[in-house]
């Protein structure tokens, strides 16, 4: 939304370039890594024990990006059912959507890969026309080589979705890539208003 991106622009009273905030909220299903991919990317952590995340959880991380500083928050939304109703509270005034999944072959992943559709469509009754980017998390616990691209390609496509990454909180593979990917599409954005 253009007039959210307005709102967080303000000018610094300095010449150290603008300072942005940007809204980027998580979503998925319960157990795909979102936490844990929030985790890798601002702290360089994973955690082994899973912690069920209840409502939503908060990370905040700051960024410069052509001499502009760039604070990003993060709002880490619990994916199970039962939590539904306090969802709209917490995606107000996002800037950004990232709908995780697993790609791991199980029922976990499976629904998860299914279930795409819903949190799409959470995010446009809330949100409107917001950017959304696809990350396919747990490649770590696949065989790469028999990744089907096409099908992942086919969601993005059918969405508008502005791409897919595919992740690791584990291993770290992708993880800044696709953080790095809205963070840029968010800022250049805005530069352009």
């Amino acid at each position: 939304m253009l007039s959210t991106i307005f709102y967080n622009i303000f000018y610094s009273m300095s010449n150290s370039g603008k300072k942005l905030r940007f809204k980027i909220t998580v979503i998925g299903d319960g157990r795909v890594g979102k936490t844990s991919l929030i985790k890798k990317f601002t702290r360089g952590t994973f955690e082994t024990d899973y912690v069920e995340t209840i409502g939503a959880q908060f990370s905040k991380f700051d960024k410069e990006i052509d001499e502009d500083h760039v604070r990003l928050l993060f709002w880490d939304i619990a994916g199970q059912r039962d939590l539904d109703f306090l969802r709209p509270s917490f995606y107000r005034q996002s800037d950004a959507a990232i709908i995780v999944y697993s790609l791991e072959e199980n029922t976990l992943g499976r629904n998860s890969f299914k279930h795409i559709q819903n949190w799409h469509e959470d995010i446009k009754r809330f949100c409107g026309n917001i950017p959304i980017m696809l990350f396919a998390n747990k490649i770590d616990l696949i065989d790469m080589d028999n990744l089907d691209h096409s099908e992942i390609r086919e969601i993005v496509n059918e969405h508008y979705f502005l791409g897919y990454y595919i992740t690791s909180a584990k291993t770290g593979q992708g993880v800044h890539e696709a953080f790095d990917a809205i963070i840029e599409k968010l800022y250049y954005k805005s530069q352009a208003i």
